[in-house]
């Protein structure tokens, strides 16, 4: 459904609430003025985002990405603010599959900007990890530090040390028997 329709819908359904309690039915208008106001929300929180992130927490990547392929055209179904955080939830489901193919995805839902901070932090991230897989160490260190910058609550502090240390292993290279430094 489009959200234009969901619109609508929402402001006939509320404007029946109103016209219940207008003619003296209380119960009944406040219950369905919470319906339309219900309706509306789903404008701006798509209940399939909502329903692909919950799976997406319990790790069910099979019925996360059932529900995201429910969206079929991002751009009408979606509210101008949840493009980019769409696009990273498809990014985070495909680096599952194949890392190297979901870099597109972070790089738009960063384009297409979030407003969760710990949300762009965890894109930069995961280029940075797709930056280290191609042996790309300057590209790499450049998203871990923007990434640092964003988890301003450190939500993945954790990972961000993990993926440094890792850049550090970087830098030594298997030589026939020893290990060779730059």
């Amino acid at each position: 459904m489009s959200n234009i329709v969901r619109l609508i819908i929402s402001c006939v359904i509320a404007g029946a609430g109103i016209a219940l309690c207008g003619f003296g039915f209380w119960g009944w208008g406040i219950l369905v003025f919470f319906m339309g106001g219900f309706i509306l929300l789903t404008f701006f929180f798509n209940e399939n985002m909502l329903i692909a992130q919950f799976y997406l927490r319990k790790e069910n990547m099979v019925k996360s990405e059932q529900w995201l392929a429910k969206i079929t055209d991002y751009e009408k179904q979606l509210n101008k603010s949840q493009h980019g955080y769409y696009n990273l939830l498809i990014g985070l489901l495909e680096s599952r599959k194949s890392p190297m193919k979901s870099e597109k995805y972070f790089k738009k839902a960063l384009s297409l900007g979030m407003k969760m901070s710990h949300n762009i932090a965890l894109a930069k991230l995961s280029l940075a990890g797709i930056s280290m897989a191609k042996r790309n160490k300057r590209e790499a260190q450049m998203y871990l530090q923007e990434a640092t910058k964003e988890d301003k609550n450190k939500l993945l502090a954790d990972q961000i040390k993990m993926m440094k240390g890792q850049l550090a292993q970087m830098d030594k290279q298997v030589v026939r028997g020893g290990y060779r430094q730059f």
